[in-house]
């Protein structure tokens, strides 16, 4: 019987696929790219506008057709329920792949017998890695695994009980009913969050005299570490430009291809009220 493998990202994905041609196993890897971290999750599994529409605000036309690419996920996501093989979902302790992870119960909850996982941590990464660890939750995401450490977890894969993946199923729909702003992963459970919790960084971060944004984005980056949130520098580069839209920063170019090239101060009226 063929076994599927999913993980979240393009990078985890390729990692995996080599780690499983390194062993020799003819076995499909399906990469999810959705962060489902961020962003309004009502409706995400009946249609695609939601986040289409959501990460077209965030990206702008990187990709020409936003519901054609969330269209995909849909795919992957049903060919997952449909097809006959084993699924394997490899989860990190970070919110997007304890989402991923919930997801796919919730698709696969009528065939409970075939979902299994390998749930990856910290101690799983090599020395080196877990030194440079610096966030004050200690998440980690299966993207920062290399295809070695993968291969050496590949053999613990374990069916998932028909009560747990009940249980997923039902905090896959908690989730989406109650559609936050971001997601983070407390103690075992998702809790809801806030754009503000990014935004109060970023405000609190910028300084009177210009700067080059890409600075600021990557302090929020590393400070923004906890609950298992893993924020990119589009979301945060995000950010930076509705809060400059609302008079809270200012930006030289608010483009959202500008991040590398542009820079960014507090607003006038926010160092005054410092």
């Amino acid at each position: 019987m063929s076994t599927i493998h999913v993980i979240q990202g393009g990078t985890a994905a390729a990692s995996l696929r080599e780690a499983l041609t390194q062993a020799g196993r003819d076995e499909r890897v399906v990469g999810l790219l959705d962060d489902l971290g961020v962003g309004p999750l009502k409706g995400a599994d009946e249609t695609p506008d939601t986040r289409a529409a959501f990460w077209h605000r965030v990206l702008g036309d990187r990709i020409p057709d936003w519901n054609a690419e969330i269209e995909g996920e849909f795919a992957r996501l049903d060919q997952l329920a449909t097809d006959t093989g084993q699924v394997v979902v490899w989860h990190a302790p970070s919110v997007g792949d304890k989402l991923l992870l919930r997801r796919v119960a919730y698709h696969l909850r009528n065939v409970p017998q075939r979902l299994n996982e390998v749930r990856l941590s910290a101690a799983d990464l090599d020395s080196a890695q877990r030194a440079s660890l610096s966030r004050t939750d200690q998440a980690c995401a299966t993207g920062m695994f290399s295809p070695a450490e993968l291969a050496r977890k590949r053999p613990v894969a374990a069916p998932i009980s028909v009560l747990r993946i009940g249980r997923l199923a039902l905090e896959w729909q908690e989730a989406k009913h109650l559609n936050a702003e971001l997601r983070y992963w407390v103690s075992n459970t998702i809790k809801s969050g806030h754009y503000e919790d990014l935004d109060a960084l970023i405000v609190a971060r910028a300084e009177t005299d210009w700067r080059p944004a890409g600075r600021l984005v990557g302090s929020i980056m590393a400070d923004a570490d906890r609950g298992g949130l893993f924020v990119s520098d589009s979301i945060a580069w995000w950010r930076c430009r509705e809060l400059a839209a609302a008079g809270r920063l200012e930006l030289q170019d608010d483009a959202p291809a500008a991040l590398s090239s542009t820079q960014v101060r507090a607003a006038r009226m926010a160092t005054a009220h410092r």
